[in-house]
């Protein structure tokens, strides 16, 4: 996983597409010359090699595993493939197995391409919670892992400038946080921390949303879903923008910069806020030096974004049973294991963890683990979350560009608003 952020996906123009296009019959599977059902099957792996293999090996092991199905993959390039799967929902002509970026899952149940999952709960509540995706109280999609990010820095740097060494237990209060970006520009360093802002799309709610929810702020009113109104423009809302900005504004982080974590290993920064895709490759620059720190709690407590690519199910799947047996069969820990540790990603179940050269008890990545587990959480569960993301993916990039924060946010909050109504509150209402 050679990127810093989480796989962007369908965009805000294509939610009406989405909506319109309805469910045709999706997914309509042949028999084969040895009289098996055919199962289609879509995934964005194409670039992935690492990714890739592991599910060639799943679907040899499952079509040699039984006589009455076969699995027959797609893959498509990330870049291609939501557009791929939105010109094939138009037409009626899904694959009966789709990969997904959780946030948009909602969305897709919403629209009727999906269908309730129906895996054993034995295997749903084995995996990370972030790595199932809920809609209308029913589970759509789930996922064999999860990413997470951390705040990368020197053990040796923090300690000769006389900075708190932070835990999952005890991380940095936001006075200390601050007080260390200080500290270290003092030091030499023209901007102490990357924290990615010169990428786009889906990076930025999943990587600043968590530091707005650590404010108290959120990109909506998640007992409603109904407006943005309160959550995204109240008093800890520009609390968070404030501070936001003023990251900038002071030279603490900067907007331009390389994408992915080169600067933090060439020391040209001393603090990299940055994901677990980054880690094995820093170790390998930096060795024992290397610390994977929590971020900080900026008043309710630390937060990071949860939620990765997921498998669902056509509405339209002609064997959905078929599709269903392939994702059990999917789902063991020995495959887990294998995405873990071939593209460096956190494994959804505690087995699979254990059974990891990288995440097990003792494992160099071990501490992805943790935060996962303690400070995760989801973006907004609602079809409108496509609006939402890109929103404030631009109220964000304002803000840091020096506009006026309330009024920034309060602009956001009537576009998400905006949106909710005219989908007739997206059913919950």
């Amino acid at each position: 996983m050679k990127r810093r952020t989480a796989p962007i996906f369908v965009s805000a123009g294509l939610v009406g597409v989405l909506a319109l296009t309805g469910c045709g019959q999706a997914g309509q599977d042949t028999t084969t010359a040895d009289g098996k059902t055919e199962l289609s099957m879509w995934t964005h792996s194409a670039g992935n090699p690492a990714e890739l293999a592991v599910y060639e090996k799943i679907i040899e092991d499952f079509n040699a595993s039984q006589d009455e199905y076969t699995v027959v993959n797609e893959a498509f390039p990330q870049g291609a493939y939501n557009d791929a799967i939105v010109a094939a929902a138009a037409s009626g002509d899904l694959p009966c197995l789709l990969d997904l970026d959780g946030p948009i899952m909602p969305n897709w149940a919403w629209a009727e391409y999906l269908q309730p999952l129906e895996l054993p709960t034995e295997i749903t509540d084995s995996l990370l919670p972030t790595a199932v995706g809920v809609w209308n109280d029913e589970i759509y999609s789930a996922g064999y892992w999860d990413a997470a990010l951390s705040i990368f820095a020197r053990k040796s740097v923090l300690e000769e400038n006389g900075i708190r060494i932070p835990s999952i237990d005890e991380p940095w209060t936001q006075e200390e946080f601050d007080s260390a970006l200080a500290t270290l520009k003092s030091a030499g360093y023209e901007t102490p921390i990357d924290i990615g802002a010169e990428d786009a799309g889906e990076w930025w709610p999943y990587a600043y949303s968590p530091m707005l929810q650590s404010f108290g702020g959120d990109l909506i009113d998640r007992d409603t879903m109904l407006t943005a109104d309160g959550a995204l423009n109240g008093p800890e809302a520009v609390a968070w923008g404030e501070w936001f900005q003023g990251l900038f504004e002071k030279g603490y982080a900067s907007n331009g910069g390389t994408v992915g974590n080169q600067e933090f290993v060439d020391d040209e920064v001393a603090l990299s806020y940055t994901g677990v895709w980054n880690a094995l490759a820093s170790l390998d620059a930096i060795g024992d030096d290397l610390l994977i720190l929590p971020p900080p709690d900026l008043g309710n407590g630390p937060k990071i974004g949860g939620g990765s690519w997921q498998w669902g199910i056509s509405s339209g799947c002609a064997d959905a049973d078929g599709a269903r047996e392939y994702l059990e069969f999917s789902f063991k820990d020995e495959y887990i294991t294998q995405f873990a540790d071939t593209q460096i990603v956190i494994p959804a179940t505690e087995g699979a963890a254990a059974a990891s050269k990288y995440f097990g008890e003792n494992g160099v990545l071990r501490p992805f683990v943790e935060l996962s587990q303690n400070y995760a959480v989801l973006r907004p569960e609602t079809p409108a979350y496509a609006v939402i993301s890109s929103t404030f993916q631009t109220a964000a990039k304002d803000i840091m560009n020096g506009a006026d924060v309330q009024s920034t946010l309060d602009t956001a909050v009537s576009d998400i608003d905006a949106n909710i109504e005219s989908n007739d509150g997206y059913g919950f209402q």
